[in-house]
């Protein structure tokens, strides 16, 4: 499952030295000044699982392969960005390709790192970004909707259907309240709002890069965000950015005795990627065998014939079943051969609920 976050925010808040950080690369140029990212950059970073290096020594697999994330640097918004201000256009259609938002939040003073709009206001910056974002689908429904249920009158079930839906994101957006406020009736209509790529119906992650000296315990700039997405039902991650720029060219062995000096337990990716899971309803099933340990990334509620097809699509088309353990029954009983002696090895079939953590293996029609 190829799913991609977009990183947005104001100009100068450090989505590029994130971005840099995040995919240990210099692909994004990170300068102090608006517009340095224009196209966006996209890197896949790998989703850090300690249970999948269990497994894999338990396995004594040759190699391990992690699951990955995708994320997108979009170039900087600015106040009229929904009337084609600044790059407006084109960050608007960078984040509609987009699964979610990860909204960077500026939570740090510094007199050398200018602000676009002269000041240091996280909440007031996301909702300057948020507005524009609403002003954008407010924008695109008020011309389809009509269209939508004019064609919904003459009978088209599609229609009906789409219009049922946006009619009631045109209703919140009217009143200064995002798409992802709509509740769809059915799964018909939550299919047609997610193909309608409003903006705003996309999950938000706010993060809030501090200074070094905030990032184990955050500042009042990044309290403040965090009652704000609570309050919104979202989501929010203390991350800073020059930490996670110095980690990122650290040798491996050095950042575990690094991260305990600033108070740290794990990286800022780590818990970026966590929320981002959460945020939108993933987990990890996986296959093990002596040529590699594997991570797989599905959404919540998939069944075996689905999660089989992120392997190879044949597989989905051929499911027989799925032999299943346990990430916990693997671990206690060592492996397959220990999990199925003791009966811990299930034969699930069509209509299994793939669970995080499970260990499976695919049976399929040749």
């Amino acid at each position: 499952m190829p799913v991609s976050c977009g990183i947005v925010g104001l100009p100068n808040v450090g989505k590029s030295t994130l971005f840099n950080a995040l995919t240990q690369t210099a692909a994004a140029a990170a300068a102090n000044y608006p517009f340095c990212t224009i196209e966006p950059n996209v890197g896949a970073v790998p989703v850090p699982d300690a249970r999948l290096h269990q497994l894999a020594d338990i396995g004594k697999s040759a190699k391990i392969i992690e699951t990955q994330l995708g994320f997108t640097d979009i170039a900087g918004l600015v106040r009229g960005a929904s009337k084609g201000e600044g790059l407006g256009n084109q960050f608007l259609a960078n984040i509609r390709e987009t699964d979610a938002i990860v909204h960077v939040l500026r939570c740090f003073e510094d007199d050398d790192v200018t602000h676009v709009e002269g000041r240091i206001n996280p909440v007031a910056d996301a909702e300057t970004v948020e507005t524009e974002l609403m002003l954008a689908d407010l924008e695109s429904l008020e011309k389809r909707v009509p269209a939508l249920q004019k064609k919904a009158q003459q009978g088209d079930k599609d229609a009906k259907i789409q219009a049922s839906v946006l009619a009631q994101a045109l209703d919140l957006l009217r009143q200064g309240k995002p798409a992802r406020l709509t509740e769809p009736k059915d799964e018909e209509e939550a299919r047609a709002l997610r193909l309608a790529q409003l903006l705003t119906a996309k999950p938000v992650l706010y993060i809030c890069n501090v200074e070094e000296a905030s990032a184990a315990t955050g500042n009042a700039h990044s309290t403040a965000v965090a009652a704000m997405a609570k309050a919104a039902g979202a989501g929010s991650v203390i991350v800073s950015a020059a930490i996670e720029s110095e980690i990122a060219t650290m040798a491996p062995e050095d950042r575990a005795e690094y991260l305990e000096s600033l108070g740290l337990h794990e990286t800022g990716l780590a818990r970026v990627v966590r929320a981002a899971y959460d945020l939108l309803g993933l987990q990890t099933f996986f296959t093990i065998g002596p040529k590699e340990a594997r991570a797989w990334t599905i959404a919540k509620g998939t069944k075996a014939p689905a999660a089989a097809g992120e392997i190879h699509g044949d597989f989905e088309k051929k499911f027989i079943r799925a032999e299943t353990i346990s990430f916990d029954d693997f671990v206690l009983h060592q492996g397959e051969h220990g999990a199925k002696e003791n009966g811990r090895l299930r034969a699930e079939g069509k209509d299994y609920v793939v669970k995080d953590g499970d260990v499976l293996h695919f049976l399929t029609n040749a």
